[in-house]
């Protein structure tokens, strides 16, 4: 409990003591006159003092319709109607209300505030030979910061030195800790549990993914969703209104039927029961209490409005890598020209005889992708094993969606898909006599017929990789590589779970081969999926998804947040995979799964849906009470002693639903 929430409690209690006080000496003592009522004012201004000047503030300054200003309409008048007991009650008991308030609001943002301890007050520096305690933003790029055991990681960086366990629950929400060796790169926020590394920094502070995360959190309740839009609006015409009911509650009858004092009392109490706390409080409460349950469970969510859409979602589309695999490609077969045709059962010229091993193949691979940051660019320079002169490469130039075009020594390299091969026979680069080297040659069918297929289409589950060099205007095809990606581990319970969720439509969409993606959709249990996409055609086919979504339905694209950002951008939700470290992952998604785990998703969602349950709840139930207890009141079938219990207690109970959504179950 917070110092101003016991100062608060302090002085409930104290103005509690003086109201029983109060009563014990009108009743024992039959006190009358002038005494009891100092007693009843000393209680009613330790109780309410905070409330009276925030109401006239307030009027001051124009804004006339708020609670606090019903408040001291009811209390004032009860005052002067003579029900001291009843004019402090209702303020206790208000006070009492925005206590607990409060104390949920504070509980609400303990994850929150959790996260905003990410934050580093220092970094360890080494600076001409030395080591020096600065700040974090004092750090510049290629500087060397030592963490040691116990301290976070203040920038992001790659280890040059040691090795260690790194605590990521801070940021992911997992409790295993993440092992870390030179070369591997860390990013800030994370703790140091073991032993001394050093780390060069790649990013500045303010570009830092704890910055940059921070930002986001601190900037979520900005985002406000349609229904708090709501509420909001609802709050600034309803005071008003109730204002002048009660004016005429107490004017119109009096008129007619006499006994002012007695429709002047009821009109009070139609002002105490009348106040919209619990809609107010309980309904933004809820939204950051499941934004906040999101934070501890490793999903940032930006906004409100974005949680609200969440749960209206009923079509998810997954880029597959990097989503749905893990995106660490390794080289898994390499094929050179000789086997291509002798897997096309074609006969090879002499002129296909010319030895090329693999060791040749890899090393053209790896140096047309060796300006390449692409994992399946890694995974070929891994597989090379060599170091990479790149001060011999002289050009590289990316076909999008086909692959590399790259100038090595004298020769031209050509790495890539089908595509690239296609474009190359489409243009003459390959030389006429390829076509009796490549193309012309047939497989048999069942059915005894021959079918023309081109050399470049290889039936392999994984992404293909195809080289040809050319050399003195003579272009020649020297076969292909492998590359495998492999399935997360919660991939399948990912799919499971979004159908749990009530996702009706999942579709996967990929640049890889047909046979890759028709192998994972199968493993996983997705009926549809797109392949051999470009990036312009994944934005093209979410547009036509998002035409067929129907009934108000909302589409979620998740991606890896790297390659996928115009599609993040343009469905109704985007969420980034695994987003640390990724910029393109906070800046462009609606929502960051900050470990890599795509079965948060589902999690997500169950957050999301059970926040617009608890706040739709919290809407009917205050409405509905209140209504109810202002038809009695303005009836005189209820006292202002049920007015306040009804107001305080409808404010306590949805303040109650609403904390339960900081609850992950």
């Amino acid at each position: 409990m917070t110092k101003k929430l016991k100062k608060r409690l302090k002085r409930i209690l104290i103005g509690a003591g003086l109201f029983i006080l109060s009563v014990l000496i009108e009743k024992m003592f039959a006190v009358i006159g002038n005494l009891v009522l100092i007693f009843y004012l000393l209680a009613y201004a330790v109780v309410g003092g905070d409330v009276v000047k925030k109401a006239i503030t307030n009027i001051t300054r124009g804004q006339i319709f708020d609670e606090n200003f019903l408040m001291l309409i009811a209390t004032v008048g009860a005052f002067f109607v003579g029900e001291y007991p009843e004019a402090v009650a209702v303020m206790l008991f208000y006070q009492v209300g925005e206590w607990f308030q409060s104390y949920a609001v504070n509980n609400s943002r303990k994850s929150i505030k959790e996260l905003m301890n990410i934050r580093p007050d220092y970094a360890n520096v080494l600076r001409d030979g030395k080591e020096m305690e600065v700040d974090p933003d004092e750090v510049t790029l290629g500087e060397t910061i030592i963490v040691k055991p116990g301290e976070r990681v203040p920038l992001d960086g790659k280890v040059t030195k040691g090795n260690c366990s790194l605590d990521t629950v801070a940021l992911t929400g997992e409790s295993v800790p993440r092992d870390v060796a030179c070369g591997d790169m860390v990013i800030s926020g994370c703790i140091n549990l073991n032993s001394v590394i050093e780390v060069q920094v790649t990013k500045e502070f303010a570009e830092s993914t704890v910055t940059k995360i921070l930002d986001l959190v601190e900037n979520a309740s900005s985002q406000k969703a349609i229904t708090e839009k709501f509420i909001t609006r609802f709050a600034r015409y309803y005071t008003p209104v109730v204002v002048i009911l009660a004016a005429m509650l107490a004017v119109i009858p009096s008129l007619l039927l006499g006994d002012f004092a007695t429709w002047l009392y009821r009109a009070l109490s139609f002002l105490v029961i009348s106040c919209p706390c619990a809609l107010v409080i309980s309904v933004p409460l809820s939204f950051f209490g499941g934004i906040g349950g999101a934070s501890k469970a490793g999903i940032l969510i930006k906004g409100s409005n974005y949680l609200e859409i969440l749960a209206q979602a009923e079509t998810v589309v997954m880029d597959k890598t990097g989503t749905l695999t893990k995106g660490n490609f390794e080289v898994s077969e390499v094929v050179c020209k000789s086997k291509v045709l002798e897997e096309k059962n074609q006969e090879a010229n002499s002129a296909d005889t010319v030895a090329l091993s693999e060791e040749k193949l890899l090393e053209y691979a790896a140096y047309a992708e060796g300006y390449s940051n692409h994992p399946i660019s890694k995974s070929l320079q891994r597989a090379y094993g060599k170091e990479i002169h790149k001060e011999e490469i002289s050009s590289s130039e990316e076909k999008a969606g086909m692959g590399v075009i790259t100038k090595w020594k004298n020769i031209t390299i050509y790495a890539g898909n089908e595509k690239l091969m296609n474009w190359m026979e489409e243009n003459g680069v390959l030389p006429d006599k390829k076509a009796e080297l490549v193309k012309k040659y047939s497989l048999m069918q069942n059915s005894g017929q021959r079918t023309n297929e081109s050399i470049y289409h290889v039936d392999k589950a994984g992404t293909v990789c195809h080289i040809a060099i050319e050399k003195e205007k003579q272009a020649e095809y020297l076969g292909y590589i492998v590359i495998s990606d492999e399935l997360k581990e919660d991939a399948k319970d990912a799919v499971e779970g979004l159908r749990e969720a009530g996702i009706r439509r999942i579709v996967m969409l990929t640049g890889d081969a047909q046979k890759t993606a028709e192998s994972v959709a199968q493993t996983l249990g997705i009926a549809e999926y797109h392949a051999e996409l470009l990036p312009g055609d994944k934005v093209e086919l979410t547009e036509q998804l998002l035409k067929e979504t129907k009934d108000h339905k909302k589409l979620i694209f998740v991606g890896d947040g790297i390659n996928d950002a115009p599609v993040l951008a343009r469905a109704d939700i985007g969420i980034a995979m695994g987003g640390l470290g990724s910029d393109a992952a906070i800046e462009a998604a609606d929502i960051v799964i900050m470990n890599d785990q795509p079965s948060k998703i589902a999690t997500a969602m169950k957050i999301s849906r059970k926040t617009l349950g608890i706040v739709k709840q919290n809407i009917v139930f205050a409405i509905g009470i209140k209504v109810v207890v202002l038809i009695l009141v303005a009836l005189g079938m209820a006292t202002m002693w049920a007015a306040v219990f009804a107001d305080v207690g409808v404010a306590f109970l949805a303040i109650l639903n609403a904390m339960r959504a900081m609850k992950i179950e």
